[in-house]
Protein backbone atom coordinates (compact mmCIF):
# COMPACT_ATOMS: atom_id res chain seq x y z
CA UNK A 1 0.00 0.00 0.00
CA UNK A 2 1.14 3.48 -0.96
CA UNK A 3 0.96 6.04 2.15
CA UNK A 4 -0.29 9.50 1.74
CA UNK A 5 2.92 10.28 3.45
CA UNK A 6 6.31 9.19 2.70
CA UNK A 7 7.44 7.40 6.05
CA UNK A 8 10.20 5.87 7.37
CA UNK A 9 8.92 2.52 8.57
CA UNK A 10 10.44 0.31 10.99
CA UNK A 11 8.79 -3.28 11.31
CA UNK A 12 9.72 -5.79 14.32
CA UNK A 13 12.37 -8.27 13.61
CA UNK A 14 11.93 -12.32 13.11
CA UNK A 15 8.44 -11.68 11.77
CA UNK A 16 7.18 -11.22 14.48
CA UNK A 17 3.20 -10.41 14.62
CA UNK A 18 2.79 -6.43 14.79
CA UNK A 19 0.54 -5.49 17.77
CA UNK A 20 0.88 -2.35 17.91
CA UNK A 21 2.29 0.98 15.83
CA UNK A 22 4.04 4.07 17.35
CA UNK A 23 3.81 6.87 14.61
CA UNK A 24 6.44 9.26 15.20
CA UNK A 25 6.29 13.19 14.49
CA UNK A 26 9.07 15.29 13.27
CA UNK A 27 10.09 18.66 14.37
CA UNK A 28 9.90 21.91 12.13
CA UNK A 29 12.13 21.32 9.23
CA UNK A 30 13.15 17.79 10.52
CA UNK A 31 12.21 14.67 8.87
CA UNK A 32 11.11 11.02 9.31
CA UNK A 33 14.33 10.01 9.25
CA UNK A 34 15.89 12.34 12.30
CA UNK A 35 12.52 11.05 14.88
CA UNK A 36 12.99 7.37 13.99
CA UNK A 37 16.47 7.40 15.86
CA UNK A 38 13.90 7.31 19.28
CA UNK A 39 13.04 3.71 17.58
CA UNK A 40 16.41 2.52 17.75
CA UNK A 41 16.03 1.40 21.55
CA UNK A 42 12.30 1.95 22.10
CA UNK A 43 12.23 -1.29 19.34
CA UNK A 44 14.41 -3.77 21.79
CA UNK A 45 11.52 -3.16 24.66
CA UNK A 46 8.64 -3.35 21.99
CA UNK A 47 8.82 -6.43 19.74
CA UNK A 48 5.96 -6.54 18.40
CA UNK A 49 5.50 -3.42 17.38
CA UNK A 50 6.20 -0.98 14.22
CA UNK A 51 7.49 2.56 14.04
CA UNK A 52 5.97 4.92 11.61
CA UNK A 53 7.64 8.12 10.91
CA UNK A 54 6.46 10.16 8.01
CA UNK A 55 8.08 13.22 6.52
CA UNK A 56 5.43 16.24 7.05
CA UNK A 57 3.41 17.24 3.84
CA UNK A 58 5.21 20.40 2.78
CA UNK A 59 8.88 21.43 2.68
CA UNK A 60 10.09 23.68 5.17
CA UNK A 61 10.29 27.17 3.90
CA UNK A 62 13.03 28.07 6.57
CA UNK A 63 15.06 24.89 5.75
CA UNK A 64 14.14 23.43 2.21
CA UNK A 65 16.36 20.12 3.36
CA UNK A 66 13.70 19.60 5.78
CA UNK A 67 9.68 19.26 6.36
CA UNK A 68 7.36 21.01 8.13
CA UNK A 69 3.36 20.58 9.09
CA UNK A 70 2.61 23.93 8.98
CA UNK A 71 4.57 27.05 8.22
CA UNK A 72 5.58 29.47 10.54
CA UNK A 73 7.13 32.52 8.38
CA UNK A 74 4.12 34.00 9.37
CA UNK A 75 3.36 35.49 12.81
CA UNK A 76 -0.50 35.00 12.51
CA UNK A 77 -2.05 32.61 15.15
CA UNK A 78 -5.57 32.77 12.62
CA UNK A 79 -2.86 31.46 9.39
CA UNK A 80 -0.95 28.95 11.75
CA UNK A 81 -4.09 27.55 13.33
CA UNK A 82 -5.50 26.96 9.42
CA UNK A 83 -2.48 25.54 8.13
CA UNK A 84 -2.27 23.01 11.35
CA UNK A 85 -6.04 21.67 10.64
CA UNK A 86 -4.72 21.02 7.41
CA UNK A 87 -1.93 18.68 8.50
CA UNK A 88 -4.22 17.27 10.95
CA UNK A 89 -6.74 16.44 8.25
CA UNK A 90 -3.59 14.77 6.12
CA UNK A 91 -2.25 12.81 9.23
CA UNK A 92 -5.84 11.66 10.49
CA UNK A 93 -5.80 10.08 6.27
CA UNK A 94 -2.25 8.61 7.00
CA UNK A 95 -3.34 7.08 10.41
CA UNK A 96 -6.58 5.43 8.99
CA UNK A 97 -4.13 3.72 5.76
CA UNK A 98 -1.57 2.52 8.68
CA UNK A 99 -4.63 0.98 10.41
CA UNK A 100 -5.94 -0.62 7.54
CA UNK A 101 -2.75 -1.73 5.82
CA UNK A 102 -1.38 -3.36 9.46
CA UNK A 103 -5.12 -3.84 10.80
CA UNK A 104 -4.66 -1.92 13.36
CA UNK A 105 -7.33 0.21 15.99
CA UNK A 106 -6.95 3.15 17.42
CA UNK A 107 -5.91 1.34 21.08
CA UNK A 108 -3.00 -0.16 19.54
CA UNK A 109 -1.58 3.33 18.55
CA UNK A 110 0.61 5.87 20.07
CA UNK A 111 1.41 9.25 18.65
CA UNK A 112 4.14 11.04 19.53
CA UNK A 113 6.02 14.10 17.89
CA UNK A 114 8.79 16.86 18.82
CA UNK A 115 8.15 20.22 19.06
CA UNK A 116 5.81 21.31 15.99
CA UNK A 117 5.30 17.19 15.79
CA UNK A 118 4.24 17.44 19.52
CA UNK A 119 1.66 19.85 18.73
CA UNK A 120 0.07 17.64 15.90
CA UNK A 121 0.36 14.54 18.26
CA UNK A 122 -1.82 16.47 20.59
CA UNK A 123 -4.55 18.40 17.49
CA UNK A 124 -5.16 14.55 15.84
CA UNK A 125 -5.43 13.17 19.33
CA UNK A 126 -7.92 14.48 20.69
CA UNK A 127 -10.05 15.12 17.78
CA UNK A 128 -9.84 11.43 16.60
CA UNK A 129 -13.28 9.85 17.04
CA UNK A 130 -11.84 7.05 19.55
CA UNK A 131 -8.89 7.45 21.78
CA UNK A 132 -5.50 6.33 21.35
CA UNK A 133 -3.25 4.06 23.54
CA UNK A 134 -1.61 7.02 24.69
CA UNK A 135 0.04 10.38 23.39
CA UNK A 136 3.27 11.20 23.96
CA UNK A 137 4.64 14.85 23.14
CA UNK A 138 7.98 16.00 23.57
CA UNK A 139 8.92 19.93 23.86
CA UNK A 140 5.36 20.95 22.02
CA UNK A 141 2.54 22.82 23.25
CA UNK A 142 -0.98 23.10 22.53
CA UNK A 143 -1.68 25.46 19.57
CA UNK A 144 -4.73 27.25 20.04
CA UNK A 145 -6.58 25.92 23.68
CA UNK A 146 -9.68 27.37 22.77
CA UNK A 147 -10.16 25.85 19.19
CA UNK A 148 -8.70 22.25 20.81
CA UNK A 149 -11.38 22.50 23.56
CA UNK A 150 -14.48 23.31 21.24
CA UNK A 151 -13.17 19.75 19.18
CA UNK A 152 -12.50 17.14 21.94
CA UNK A 153 -14.27 13.82 21.11
CA UNK A 154 -12.09 11.37 23.29
CA UNK A 155 -9.54 11.42 26.64
CA UNK A 156 -6.25 9.66 25.31
CA UNK A 157 -3.78 9.05 28.37
CA UNK A 158 -1.10 11.39 27.50
CA UNK A 159 2.71 12.34 28.61
CA UNK A 160 4.13 15.40 28.17
CA UNK A 161 8.02 16.00 28.41
CA UNK A 162 9.55 19.34 28.19
CA UNK A 163 13.63 20.91 28.90
CA UNK A 164 13.10 23.84 31.38
CA UNK A 165 16.01 25.53 29.29
CA UNK A 166 14.33 25.66 25.92
CA UNK A 167 14.68 28.80 24.06
CA UNK A 168 12.81 27.63 21.33
CA UNK A 169 9.63 26.23 23.03
CA UNK A 170 9.39 27.52 26.51
CA UNK A 171 8.64 24.85 28.92
CA UNK A 172 5.56 27.83 30.29
CA UNK A 173 3.81 25.29 27.65
CA UNK A 174 4.40 22.23 29.30
CA UNK A 175 2.18 23.98 32.23
CA UNK A 176 -0.06 25.27 30.44
CA UNK A 177 -0.93 22.07 28.29
CA UNK A 178 -1.11 20.47 31.34
CA UNK A 179 -3.33 22.62 33.06
CA UNK A 180 -5.60 22.34 29.91
CA UNK A 181 -5.77 18.96 29.76
CA UNK A 182 -6.62 18.54 33.67
CA UNK A 183 -9.27 20.97 33.29
CA UNK A 184 -10.96 18.85 30.37
CA UNK A 185 -10.36 15.42 32.54
CA UNK A 186 -7.77 13.73 30.50
CA UNK A 187 -4.95 12.07 32.25
CA UNK A 188 -2.05 13.69 31.95
CA UNK A 189 1.64 12.84 33.43
CA UNK A 190 4.41 15.87 33.46
CA UNK A 191 8.40 15.87 32.97
CA UNK A 192 10.64 18.92 32.98
CA UNK A 193 13.97 18.21 32.88
CA UNK A 194 16.51 20.54 34.36
CA UNK A 195 19.08 22.25 32.11
CA UNK A 196 17.95 20.70 28.96
CA UNK A 197 17.14 23.20 25.65
CA UNK A 198 15.05 21.74 22.56
CA UNK A 199 15.62 18.23 22.47
CA UNK A 200 15.65 14.70 23.57
CA UNK A 201 17.50 13.62 25.80
CA UNK A 202 18.62 9.75 27.18
CA UNK A 203 16.19 10.52 30.01
CA UNK A 204 13.15 12.05 28.59
CA UNK A 205 13.48 9.24 26.08
CA UNK A 206 13.26 6.64 28.73
CA UNK A 207 10.87 7.84 30.34
CA UNK A 208 8.76 7.85 27.17
CA UNK A 209 9.54 4.42 26.77
CA UNK A 210 7.95 3.00 30.10
CA UNK A 211 5.12 5.38 29.73
CA UNK A 212 4.25 3.68 26.51
CA UNK A 213 4.85 0.02 27.25
CA UNK A 214 2.53 0.65 30.24
CA UNK A 215 -0.36 1.82 28.00
CA UNK A 216 0.33 -0.36 25.12
CA UNK A 217 -0.02 -4.34 24.83
CA UNK A 218 3.64 -6.00 24.79
CA UNK A 219 4.55 -9.51 23.39
CA UNK A 220 7.91 -11.16 24.95
CA UNK A 221 10.47 -12.79 22.47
Amino acid sequence: MTFCLKSIIIKPEKDMEIKNAIILLHGYGGDGKDISLLSLNWKRYMPNTVFICPNGHEQCVINPTGYQWFDLSKDDPIYILDQSIIAENIIKKFIDEIKQEFKLSNSQICLSGFSQGCMMSLNVGFTSKEKFACIVGFSGKIIDQNNLKSRIKNHTDTLLIHGDADQVVSSTYLLEAKDFLIRNNINVDTLLLKNCDHHIPTEASSTALNYIIKKINITNY
